[in-house]
Parts: structure tokens; C-alpha cells; sequence
């Protein structure tokens, strides 16, 4: 079975399905569009009871840079209902991909960023190639975290070095990402997609449902997941018509350093 959008890919083999994000020339960064096809493709999926693993890659070099910047910039005086738009279906997707039973394995290759490294975090198991890199990237731009980055990063690495992320941008190689919690495991680059593709099919044999039960109970041991993403939704959107955004998100694509004063 083989399935595609214009943003995302999908193609099931022997109860594996691989979801790749298909924007490579824009680094897989998240658009309308995007979130739209990337929610109908979790659903599908957790509809889909003959899947029993998931992959996550990104098409090209890059994972995902995280939210399209030009896209936004594009919206115009529209930029908080983009986001507002943008965020309500990324979030669902997240929510039903942390949700369903067949656990999700991301291959991660470049870059992770912002909203990208968020669906990092939403995968069960995380494999790294040895030349990716991570970082939150959201207040470079004068924006706050989605994608349940908020929710998930200080579960996963602590609340000061989630901290440290948000507020200073700081790039994180692979071998200290493996170091933090953030990934499971680096590999060579050209090995990524084949480990991760190993793991998967290797869950794809057991027990599914005892899966889903597991990450049911690991949520549920930190409620708050849907409460905490409908914030971040609110406060990224509203981020998005400031001035200090417009100015960060002008100096990022024109190349310069921005000026918040």
C-alpha cells in the first residue's frame, strides 16, 4: 500500500508504516497544508489496526525545521488565525500519534527544530544520526513553543535544561541529545533510517496492544497533555502578530541579527 500527500507520505509494508515528511526543500518545515496532512495521516493510521509500528523520517537532508517562517509571513495580518489554524491540527495529529497503540520510532536526520524537535519528543523511540542536531528555536524568533514541546521536553531532559533550550537557543549535537534523553540511540547518518526501520518492525512483532497500554499509563502519570497544547496553541498565535516576532521573523529569513529593542 503506498499513499501520498503533497506535504506527507505514506506507505505501509508488512504492518510498518513509514510516514515521511515531504517538504525537503523547504527542510519539511510545517505549513497549512502540512498540519492538515499530517493530522489525516494519524488518523488513518490509528484508524488502520494492521499497523502495528510506525517510522517517522524526513524527506532529504533535514527532519523538520519546524514552522514554515515564510508561510507565516505570507499570511499577512492573518498570521494569528494561520497559527491558531496550524497548531489546532498538528496538535490533534500529536495527541492521536502519542495515543495509539503502535508505537512510533523516529528516524531523525539534520536538523530537528523547533516544532520538528517536538514530534522528536512525541516518538516513543528516537534514533539519531551521528551529524543531527537539536534546538527549541522558537524564541530566536520571539515566539513561544508548540507541538507539545513544553509538555514533553521537561519531562524528558528537566525543567533547567528544558529551560536552557527554550531561552537560549542552544543547539544540541547528537551524542549530547543521546546524553539528555532526547534520543535513544545515534548511528551513522546513512545507517539512520535503516536502524530505526529495524526497531519498528521489530515492535511490529509484539504485543500491540500491551503497547498502547504502556504509553497510555506513562501519559497518564503527567496529565494534562490536550490542556497543555490548546496553551500552547493560544500563546504561539498570539506571539505571531507582535512586534517582536514580526521583527524576528524578518532578521531570520532576510539573514540578520535581529533587534528587539
Amino acid at each position: 500500500m503506498s499513499e501520498e500527500s503533497s506535504t506527507v507520505s505514506l506507505t505501509v509494508e508488512n504492518h510498518v508504516a513509514t510516514v515521511t515528511l515531504d517538504r525537503p526543500a523547504a527542510g519539511n518545515a510545517m505549513n497549512l497544508r502540512f498540519g492538515a496532512d499530517f493530522l489525516d495521516v494519524a488518523q488513518r493510521l490509528q484508524r488502520d489496526t494492521a499497523v502495528r509500528a510506525v517510522l517517522l523520517t524526513g524527506a532529504g537532508r533535514h527532519f523538520c525545521f519546524g514552522g514554515d517562517l515564510k508561510a507565516m509571513v505570507d499570511s499577512g495580518a492573518g498570521i494569528r488565525e494561520y497559527l491558531a489554524e496550524l497548531t489546532t491540527n498538528l496538535h490533534a495529529a500529536i495527541a492521536v500519534f502519542m495515543r495509539m497503540d503502535a508505537p512510533v520510532v523516529a528516524a531523525v536526520n539534520g536538523t530537528a527544530a523547533g516544532a520538528g524537535l517536538g514530534l522528536v519528543l512525541m516518538a516513543d523511540l528516537a534514533v539519531a544520526g551521528s551529524g543531527s542536531k537539536f534546538t527549541a528555536a522558537y524564541t530566536g524568533v520571539a515566539l513561544t513553543p508548540d507541538g507539545a514541546n513544553t509538555f514533553l521536553l521537561p519531562r524528558a531532559i528537566g525543567h533547567k535544561r528544558a529551560m536552557e533550550l527554550f531561552l537560549t537557543n542552544r543547539v544540541l549535537s547528537a551524542t549530547e541529545a543521546l546524553q539528555w534523553g532526547l534520543v535513544n540511540e545515534v548511528v551513522d547518518d546513512a545507517a539512520v533510517v535503516e536502524r530505526a526501520r529495524a526497531l519498528a518492525e521489530r515492535l511490529a512483532h509484539g504485543p500491540r496492544g500491551a503497547y498502547g497500554a504502556v504509553k497510555r499509563l506513562l501519559d497518564s502519570a503527567a496529565p494534562g497533555l490536550e490542556a497543555q497544547l490548546a496553551l500552547e496553541s493560544a500563546t504561539i498565535a498570539a506571539r505571531g502578530v507582535s512586534d517582536e516576532a514580526r521583527e524576528g521573523i524578518a532578521a531570520f529569513l532576510a539573514k540578520r541579527r535581529p533587534d528587539f529593542r
